[in-house]
């Protein structure tokens, strides 16, 4: 009997062993669905914080419109010292820019052609802001690629060569169309911190467009208007916002007080049509942040030319 005795106590601790052995598996299982689950639950209630953000933010572009569309019909100018132009906070922060206040890289192209005067422009406006030079063609030659073009001397006798029907065709493009200064990103040299200062001064619309004197800087001004050293821009500006809003494009022109100057030479306007509305909301640790593209004809409320959740 006592040599079983040794057998018996075996069995018995392997038992215990293989119990303990399930137990630590079924703990580490139970563990790992409970982390899952952990997982999960924090995965949904983030999902309903930026739902409920971007309801949020829906609401407060809503708002924004309204207020653009309530400035247009009181005034015809579009200026700084409007409601649309302060920032905005409650439970969404943001504001609104006026990217007519802004140097538009769509003017480098007009009527499918570079526009020499512009592409003079924006090469002022990076050495004002001290980009350098060979950074700013780059930019150029970026959005130039992006649209397409009438042929040049050279290449319509090339294809007239080969048709003469493909030398009246315009040259496709050959980069994708640009959305906004993000999309210049990736250009030798352009660094981050250059493409944020950028996005101060630099704008991209869809189509072609005038700067607003009643909003621009005195950089882009300089830049604009041929003749106008810094200076004098910061002097205009600061006259300007003072509260001697430009009430016409000829009075801007008149108080630039440079007789020598051609009027039709000077890209300059005092209304606006295109604004970006920057929005964050904040739903307890979840913040949500937005961008969007307005579009104020003259007949109508702004529409949303596009949004972009998390810009």
């Amino acid at each position: 009997m006592n040599r079983h005795l040794p057998s018996a106590a075996k069995q018995h601790g392997m038992a215990i062993i293989s119990a303990l052995l399930i137990a630590a598996v079924v703990a580490v299982l139970a563990g790992a669905m409970l982390t899952r689950q952990s997982v999960f639950t924090r995965s949904l209630e983030a999902e309903q914080l930026r739902v409920q953000g971007s309801w949020l933010l829906q609401g407060a572009l809503q708002a924004s419109r309204q207020q653009l569309w309530d400035a247009r019909r009181k005034d015809v100018l579009t200026r700084l010292d409007q409601p649309w132009a302060r920032p905005f906070a409650g439970a969404v922060e943001g504001r609104l820019d006026d990217e007519q206040g802004k140097f538009n890289l769509r003017n480098l192209v007009r009527q499918q052609q570079p526009d020499a005067a512009q592409l003079q422009s924006f090469q002022r406006l990076c050495q004002l802001l001290g980009i350098d030079p060979g950074v700013g063609q780059r930019i150029s030659q970026r959005v130039l690629a992006s649209y397409a073009q009438r042929a040049g001397e050279s290449e319509v006798i090339s294809l007239r060569s080969t048709s003469p029907e493909a030398a009246q065709t315009l040259l496709p493009a050959k980069a994708p169309m640009l959305r906004s200064l993000d999309d210049l990103a990736g250009i030798d040299g352009l660094e981050p911190r250059v493409l944020q200062r950028l996005a101060a001064y630099v704008s991209v619309l869809p189509g072609n467009t005038w700067v607003n004197g009643n909003t621009a800087s005195a950089e882009v001004l300089s830049a604009v208007v041929p003749g106008l050293s810094l200076p004098q821009a910061q002097g205009l500006v600061a006259e300007r916002d003072s509260g001697r809003w430009f009430i016409n494009r000829g009075d801007f022109v008149n108080r630039l007080r440079m007789p020598h100057l051609v009027v039709d030479s000077v890209q300059v306007g005092i209304t606006s049509e295109w604004f970006r509305w920057h929005g964050r909301a904040r739903r307890e640790q979840r913040r949500v942040a937005a961008q969007a593209l307005l579009y104020r004809p003259e007949d109508r409320q702004p529409q949303v030319i596009w949004w972009r959740v998390g810009a």
